[in-house]
């Protein structure tokens, strides 16, 4: 597939002006519409608020809106920039929720101490779970974004346990949950069960730690991390507090040794870093996901060659090739489907059944308007076909259907009729036509 060729100008010009604003519901156009806005109608919906509180998701926009908050300290592949920085990002995160989800995002950059001007020092947890505390109010999910490890999880935890709406660090869950989908529907291709599988995960940040504890959620048993020191092993004593969760007794101290006869890489590390003698060294039928950006571990065309006329998934973090583990295919769902039943967290059970929502989906016949979209590949379920691809819209209903769902039955939201909650999923799909 031939990647869209743009410029550093195209780019530059595509941002001027940013990528959000305002769209008004019931814009003003009479002075009676004046008067229902703002003064002197607007004390009766805060008299309103002031003595019931909850109705904050009826008599407000907060019912889809999602603050998307970073510190800039993890941009994307680029490292720590700043806030103001990240702005683009976190301005495109927004126009991703709007497009896939209908869900309304809002940047919220969050700057650190000052100094000549720009943002310093390492991710003072308590000031950024402080801030966000500070601005829940006006919103029903908080999405945070490009927070550097290990800051990260502390900022995660402690706002979803203090807050009564979803916290979702995209960069921990958002590739987990689609990573596990690929790993789905590969354990699938290759008629093996997912406790079987040995699985090896090149990196140990936020990204590599959350796909271990999705993985092993949903039934892998026998799984290494590595870092930038080789295996996390149970006898090493360098490791943090996460690390330390999923140490492996094991006597491999290398990545390459981990790999040998291993059934799945999975790699959220650095470009390069995997040989074609590591990927002969697996087990048959492999799946190799590599997913470092822009580069990742190991190009797919090595791996073909490497692995000539045996079977194999290789899936990366690109959409130049097949198998894009995309993050857009996450976290519009999961919170269009947490906000339609008001769930105060986004649990492991609602993350899992996303993962099988996608995985069955890909298992469905494409529609002619997705194939369409992808004329240079053949989208049918297979090796080169284990991820649904972004523009297909039944995503809309099924995963967030699927959240929603598992919201419910998992205790994270209150009972609700779920018959009509996928009705009105299906309507507004079809209403964004």
């Amino acid at each position: 597939m031939t990647p869209t060729a743009v410029t550093r100008e195209d780019v530059l010009q595509f941002h001027l002006g940013g990528k959000v604003g305002l769209a008004l519901p019931r814009p003003v156009k009479t002075p009676r519409d004046l008067c229902l806005a703002y003064t002197p109608g607007v004390a009766m919906a805060v008299k309103e608020l002031a003595a019931h509180p909850e109705r904050s998701f009826e008599i407000t926009a907060r019912s889809n809106l999602v603050a998307v908050v970073s510190d800039g300290t993890a941009i994307l592949g680029l490292g720590d920039l700043g806030a103001l920085a990240s702005v683009p990002v976190m301005e495109g995160k927004a126009v991703l929720f709007k497009s896939f989800g209908d869900v309304d995002g809002w940047p919220v950059p969050l700057a650190r101490c000052r100094k000549g001007g720009q943002d310093i020092g390492p991710t003072d947890p308590q000031r950024v779970i402080d801030c966000v505390a500070a601005l829940a109010p006006m919103y029903g999910g908080i999405n945070l974004e490009d927070i550097a490890a290990p800051a990260c999880f502390e900022i995660e935890d402690r706002l979803d346990a203090m807050l009564d709406i979803p916290v979702f660090h995209d960069d921990q869950w958002g590739t987990a949950v689609i990573t596990l989908a690929g790993l789905m529907n590969y354990a699938r291709l290759a008629d093996r069960r997912l406790v079987d599988l040995r699985v090896v995960i090149n990196g140990a940040g936020a990204a590599g730690i959350r796909i271990a504890d999705m993985c092993k959620a949903a039934g892998v048993r026998d799984l290494v991390i590595c870092d930038t020191k080789g295996t996390v092993r149970s006898d090493r004593t360098d490791l943090n507090d996460h690390k330390r969760r999923h140490a492996a007794a094991t006597r491999a101290r290398t990545l390459a040794e981990a790999l040998a006869g291993a059934h799945v890489f999975i790699g959220v590390s650095a470009a390069n870093c995997l040989s074609s003698d590591d990927v002969k060294s697996m087990g048959s039928f492999p799946a190799i996901f590599a997913m470092a950006n822009p580069d990742p571990e190991i190009r797919p065309e090595a791996v073909a060659v490497a692995l000539a006329g045996k079977p194999y998934v290789m899936a990366t973090g690109r959409s130049d090739f097949a198998n894009q583990i995309n993050n857009v295919l996450g976290f519009p769902f999961l919170f269009r489907g947490a906000l339609d039943v008001r769930a105060r967290t986004i649990n492991t059970a609602m993350k899992v059944a996303a993962a099988e929502a996608l995985a069955n989906l890909a298992r469905q016949p494409v529609p002619a308007d997705v194939q369409a979209l992808y004329p240079h590949e053949q989208l049918a379920f297979g090796t080169g076909y284990i991820i649904p691809k972004p523009f297909d819209r039944r995503l809309f209903v099924e995963i967030s259907f699927a959240v929603a769902q598992a919201a419910v039955k998992s205790g994270a939201a209150p009972a609700a009729d779920l018959a009509a909650v996928r009705a009105r999923l299906e309507r507004r799909n079809t209403e964004r036509r």
